[in-house]
């Protein structure tokens, strides 16, 4: 197992991404607290849009439950939209998603490092929040740029290395996980200040977007819904998030609790 659990092939495809429950509970819960920062989804369909032809053929790498497959379905209207990701259960719902949402699409389970597809097969690809789960994020953007057109265009979406550390303080504080600020963080092989320079190797980055995400914690319960879901700390509790919640507000400060995060976004074209 990699020291760092996140770049942990099997556990990726494992535990982590087993089913879309978890990663939908989590991003639930994020999104309620968020008080400040643009929708990052139409972010990326925004830059996509800005740079791709009518009739275009699209992928989306690593595409997780399927938003932003969802997204750019109903708004680019692509010709041909391909969703990858190394998960079997996170595939099964995008497919179920696009389907009850009348959208146009196909799936593929493959990992990011070796594309089933075709050199120069497309028109625009999205990378959004998953090249952190590869130990050489290069390798998977040589293979985005692979399967790009000449001119063709790429999104490439992360966020800072300390992202949500003040949660790994709370969680420390609280003596759930002592070791809580110490633990590999999701976003270190890929983050806001390497971003560039790993786009770069094997694309032309036209444009950089760094921005500021806020966000509010109103009460133990929504915060404890939201640790529940993070795979990033060890914390065993029978009864989560109810059980965590209680320990929550015997241990912390009054709420609220404030995190943040940088959303970073490279929009990068293949020479």
């Amino acid at each position: 197992m990699s020291a760092n659990p996140f770049l942990d092939p099997d556990l990726v495809r494992g535990d982590l991404y087993r089913s879309s429950h978890r990663l939908a509970e989590r991003t639930r819960a994020l999104r309620e607290a968020k008080i400040a920062g643009r929708d990052a989804v139409g972010v990326i369909v925004d830059l996509v849009a800005q740079r791709t032809p009518p009739g275009a053929v699209v992928l989306d790498i690593g595409c997780g439950r399927g938003t932003t497959t969802l997204r750019i379905s109903a708004r680019l209207r692509p010709r041909r939209l391909i969703a990858v990701d190394a998960s079997a259960a996170l595939v099964a719902t995008v497919r179920t998603r696009l389907a009850e949402a009348s959208g146009t699409g196909s799936t593929v389970c493959a990992d990011f490092h070796h594309l089933p597809l075709p050199d120069a097969v497309a028109d625009a690809a999205v990378a959004a929040f998953c090249l952190y789960h590869s130990p050489t994020p290069v390798d998977a953007v040589a293979e985005i740029a692979r399967c790009l057109r000449p001119g063709g265009v790429a999104v490439l979406a992360t966020k800072s290395l300390d992202s949500y550390a003040e949660l790994d303080q709370l969680v420390q504080t609280a003596d759930l996980d002592p070791d809580a600020v110490r633990r590999p963080g999701l976003y270190e092989s890929f983050h806001s200040r390497n971003l560039l320079d790993i786009a770069a190797t094997h694309l032309t980055v036209l444009d950089v977007l760094h921005e500021e995400h806020l966000f509010e914690f109103k009460d133990v319960g929504h915060l404890a819904r939201y640790l529940a879901t993070t795979p990033k700390y060890q914390i065993r509790l029978a009864g989560a998030p109810a059980e965590l919640a209680a320990i929550l507000r015997e241990r912390l400060p009054a709420p609220p609790y404030l995190t943040r995060s940088t959303v970073s976004y490279a929009l990068a074209a293949r020479p």
